[in-house]
């Protein structure tokens, strides 16, 4: 691999399927939230889906505390600051850009939408999207992404790595989310589906600003 495709966050075999995949998440965070604007209860999926992880205990609910430490501000910190670390000594400032500011956009938006949405959990707080969801997806997707273009991988492998690795992330995290009561399932659905929206327009705006966006 050459030193300027190395320097590409966004691999040019990824950018239309990822972006297609981002339009779709795009969608569903609008529809979601729409729907359940301003609500305080759960819906008919959220209540099944929270039947059936109802009353966990250790070690599995350990482990979805060790979960939810990830996306409290000193776990995300720690992951974020060592990924920093590892790109800078790689010698790919790009990435470490990629990684500070792909991740902070997916949980900037989702923080910014929990207000025009106004679902609430627990009296007032709100909750959807799921920030705890967007970061730990948003990182593993941008870790994805980096390790595919690293790698040299082709359209399919490349996507099924970065999908599918944004997809485990999610899950496990929206899992932690409702195992604590802390969201509701649908509010890891946005959070996931918000960072699917957020990295891959990132990526791009990260390449384009160093002059390999085209």
């Amino acid at each position: 691999m050459n030193g300027a495709s190395a320097a590409v966050v966004l691999p040019s075999v990824l950018r239309a399927g990822l972006v297609g995949i981002a339009g779709l998440a795009a969608v569903v965070v609008v529809v979601l939230g729409a729907l359940f604007a301003g609500d305080g209860r759960p819906g008919g999926v959220d209540a099944r889906v929270r039947a059936v992880v109802d009353g966990v205990v250790p070690p599995r609910r350990d482990v979805a505390l060790g979960l939810d430490f990830l996306g409290e501000p000193v776990g995300a910190a720690v992951l974020v600051l060592v990924a920093v670390v590892g790109c800078l000594l790689l010698r790919w400032p790009r990435a470490a850009v990629f990684v500070g500011v792909g991740v902070g956009a997916a949980v900037g938006v989702a923080r910014l939408l929990k207000f025009p949405v106004g679902r609430t959990i627990h009296g007032d707080n709100l909750s959807f999207p799921s920030g705890h969801t967007a970061f730990l997806t948003a990182f593993a997707l941008v870790a994805a992404l980096l390790v595919a273009g690293r790698l040299g991988l082709g359209r399919a492998a490349g996507l099924v790595l970065v999908f599918g690795a944004g997809l485990v992330a999610g899950a496990a995290m929206g899992w932690a989310q409702v195992v604590l009561d802390a969201h509701y399932p649908t509010d890891a659905l946005g959070g996931w589906c918000t960072a699917l929206a957020v990295v891959p327009v990132v990526a791009w705006g990260v390449d384009r600003a160093g002059g390999s966006g085209r």
